[in-house]
């Protein structure tokens, strides 16, 4: 007899499963559901549409051969039958049956199945701000509501914007609003960073000053309190921390809640997020149904502990493994390192695994590395740099995480890519110092920024290395009459004696063999040179000088461009 399977959603994991089955089993019943009317769609692309990237909005729902991915195309290709405008109220485990209602005439009725698969994603959260129900007042949840927002502001009306929410959507959309439309956009985050569950603060820095650079204003650690406005005009500002600001349109990507409540109704086990706990073949606490995508919980390889990762290409992976084991063939989904990239105007961003915040709290003692280095050989005329901090254990050198930033993308995510799929198995510091990557001028160093980094963080725990991050060192420099070594040309250097007087000590490395007697031993000493790898040197020799207090500003000259551009005078505003 034909199995009876029933997907709830049809946007990501919900047809990867029913296409892969239908492939698998060309007998089965497979019915998808949904609540909307378009289905089957890239969301993670809507604000390129908004922002312009994508010029089409039915690009987002068709194949590489423009076959739009609507019902009729699931019947007639895939042998597929998918309802829209249907919604899951209740599942009766023990007749195996769904209760749905049709949206569009609010009746009821009952599906039975075999097996049960829920795909049904998660909701954005709407915070509790007075004013949060005005006319323009949006969220980034379907396609509907990304057509709404590009027409509004294709319309002319929107010059202002606020955007509430500093993770991924949040920042892909205040570019969008920026970049495309010219909209006086403010990015506004309760969080001290940007990114806070995605990147530590070191690289966070530098994407709040790649948006600053691109005319978003960025406001960390504020929090909207009101939504000012009235029902018949809409939104005209909003209130942060109790100041008024002025704006025409507010989008918030203030994250998401799984869409689980008929699941848990039912009786199915959930994790403290709300989303479903499900074992390593993607079962819920009742054999017969499934989940996977942005409504369960996945275990992270790194910490152990269970997250949530509302990512459109973990759905489609656990999705074959979903249909694979509905159809006898024993798969596996074991977990997550949370690899994750970005594009932040004309840089791209990429992490995979734990920042050092989270490695604390996962109970690791975590030591890291931030290296400059360019993304090819430095003699490539097309070589940019690139920023990688790699993380680990100091008990165990087992690496924790990696975070990379750089002005070429797709060499970015290689580096994080490269380390990511090692996560998992117990990659250490030594692994990474020697990890093979492909080798030829216009795609990489001989020694490529990877291996560096492995390198940089074995130094440091070895030892030799005794380093200061750029954003500590800034805060010492401000707050004590601390002494900079610059150990660059005296061209270079000049600006910032200029400025800071005999703070700021020049003696290029080239000399400091012969001039390092001149240099104070009773004082903090803090080495600053182009990179870094300069002032690394310097510190091992003076350290065999006798001297002790010596700190290495990791990154150097380069990551000080990055992280406070408004410190180097030629640079300054």
């Amino acid at each position: 007899m034909a199995k009876r399977i029933i997907i709830i959603g049809a946007v990501a994991l919900g047809p990867k499963v029913a296409c892969r089955l239908r492939r698998l089993d060309p007998e089965a019943k497979i019915t998808v559901i949904d609540r909307d009317s378009l289905i089957s769609y890239g969301g993670c692309g809507i604000p390129y549409y908004i922002g312009g990237d994508i010029t089409d909005i039915e690009e987002l729902f068709s194949t590489t051969s423009h076959a739009v991915r609507d019902p009729e195309f699931f019947k007639t290709c895939k042998g597929i039958r998918i309802i829209p405008r249907m919604e899951a109220t209740a599942i009766k485990r023990a007749e195996k049956q769904v209760v749905v209602r049709h949206l569009d005439n609010d009746t009821e009725e009952t599906l039975a199945y075999d097996k049960l698969v829920i795909a049904a994603g998660a909701t954005p959260i709407t915070p509790p701000i007075p004013g949060a129900d005005l006319p323009r007042v949006c969220t980034v949840s379907n396609l509907h509501s990304a057509k709404h927002i590009k027409e509004m502001i294709a319309q002319g009306g929107v010059g202002k914007a606020v955007v509430i929410g500093a993770g991924a959507i949040g920042i892909e959309m205040a570019e969008a609003l920026t970049d495309l439309w010219g909209v006086e956009t403010t990015l506004v985050e309760m969080a001290d960073q940007v990114l806070p569950a995605a990147i530590g603060k070191n690289i966070a820095r530098m994407v709040e000053n790649q948006l600053e650079k691109n005319d978003v204003r960025v406001m960390i650690s504020k929090q909207v309190t009101r939504i000012l406005g009235a029902p018949d005009t809409g939104v005209t500002g909003v209130e942060i921390d109790g100041e008024a600001m002025a704006c025409d349109l507010v989008v918030m990507s203030a994250g998401v809640r799984p869409n689980t409540r008929f699941a848990q109704d039912a009786g199915l086990a959930t994790g403290s997020s709300g989303a479903l706990i499900v074992d390593r073949n993607l079962r819920t606490t009742d054999p017969d149904i499934y989940a996977g995508g942005d409504c369960i919980e996945m275990r992270n390889l790194v910490s152990g502990e269970n997250i949530t990762m509302p990512l459109g290409s973990l759905a489609n992976r656990q999705g074959r493994i979903i249909a694979n084991n509905i159809h006898g063939r024993a798969s596996q989904f074991k977990g997550t390192v949370g690899t994750f990239c970005i594009k932040v105007f004309d840089m791209g961003a990429a992490t995979a695994g734990l920042t050092v915040a989270q490695a604390k709290a996962a109970g690791f003692d975590p030591v890291h590395a931030l290296v400059a280095q360019f993304d090819r050989a430095h003699f490539y005329p097309e070589s940019k740099f690139m920023f990688i901090q790699l993380i680990a254990d100091r008990a165990t050198r087992k690496i924790l995480g990696v975070e990379a930033i750089g002005a070429q993308s797709d060499a970015v995510k290689a580096r994080v890519d490269a380390i990511a799929p090692l996560l998992g198995t117990g990659l250490d510091v030594d692994d990474v110092c020697v990890l093979e990557t492909g080798y030829a001028p216009p795609f990489a160093s001989a020694m490529d920024i990877i291996n560096n980094a492995g390198n940089v963080l074995d130094n440091i725990f070895e030892g030799r290395n005794t380093p200061i991050d750029m954003l500590d060192f800034l805060d010492v420099f401000e707050k004590e009459n601390i002494r900079v070594l610059d150990l660059r040309d005296p061209s270079e250097a000049a600006p910032f004696i200029t400025r800071h007087g005999d703070r700021w000590l020049n003696i290029p490395q080239a000399h400091l063999r012969q001039q390092f007697e001149e240099l104070p031993r009773d004082e903090d000493l803090y080495l600053i040179c182009g990179t870094g790898a300069r002032s690394y040197e310097s510190q091992v020799f003076l350290n065999q000088q006798g001297f002790e207090r010596i700190k290495n500003v990791q990154g150097g000259y380069a990551v000080l461009a990055m992280t406070a551009p408004g410190f180097i005078p030629e640079l300054e505003k």
